[in-house]
């Protein structure tokens, strides 16, 4: 299953699913389908997917955070061997993930490492290029689990891992808590180098606010390794479908 969280990406949404190598996939074994977990678009993002034959959720409210576990739940109950979650932008490049998926063994995760020397010159600014370094120094030095870049939105999820995840981000701290659970979980991480691109629209994560919530989560995370579930919407969302 590929996940694509979105919220008013109809400038970059079509451009990425008609670069989804779904004939490469198939020769790698893989039957990819694509499943769009949409914010409340205000814009035709939800039409296009729709047209191109994906599947498409609408989450309780918003955020990157509850989008994604919106996306995990999917994937329990209609039982994914695995699951590759990228931004729906243009920042990451799908071809990416026909090196990722060989590489990934049961339970484990891989996560796609940007601050690379393949990280197009334009695509991040100074300032997030020094944030993102910070970020995934202090989550190592907190979790001492190794990871090269803490915040990167392209994930390649085994089944088994998926469903030893205990999230209840609703923003754009959920990367963080993903690498946080894994550490808490002994769930086996891998790194792998990846292409990224300047996106298409216009920019929803903000420099130093989003920052701060990155790091607190980190930190929140830490300090009380299981979270309390969060109220979303009139119940409670659980990645796990029997609860």
């Amino acid at each position: 299953m590929i996940l694509l969280p979105v919220l008013n990406e109809e400038d970059g949404l079509e451009i990425v699913l008609n670069a989804i190598p779904h004939q490469l996939l198939r020769e790698l074994g893989w039957s990819p389908s694509i499943v769009i977990v949409d914010g409340n678009s205000s814009d035709n993002s939800r039409e296009i997917g729709e047209k191109a034959g994906c599947v498409v959720l609408v989450q309780p409210t918003k955020g990157k955070g509850e989008g994604i576990r919106v996306g995990f739940e999917y994937a329990i109950k209609n039982d994914y061997d695995a699951v590759v979650m990228f931004d729906a932008d243009r920042t990451y490049h799908p071809d990416d993930m026909l090196n990722m998926l060989p590489l990934l063994g049961k339970g484990q995760i891989i996560v796609g490492n940007r601050l690379t020397n393949q990280m197009h010159p334009h695509a991040m600014t100074a300032q997030n290029w020094i944030g993102n370094h910070l970020l995934t120094w202090s989550a190592v030095m907190l979790f001492r689990l190794e990871i090269h870049d803490v915040c990167s939105g392209y994930w390649v999820f085994d089944k088994a891992s998926i469903s030893k995840m205990n999230l209840n981000s609703m923003d754009f701290e959920i990367e963080a808590e993903m690498y946080a659970e894994c550490a808490v979980a002994n769930i086996q991480l891998r790194n792998y180098p990846i292409q990224y691109q300047p996106r298409i629209g216009e920019p929803k994560l903000g420099s130093i606010r989003d920052g701060s919530s990155i790091l607190k989560k980190l930190i929140i995370r830490r300090l009380f390794p299981r979270p309390v579930d969060a109220e979303l919407g009139r119940g409670k969302l659980s990645l796990h479908p029997n609860q």
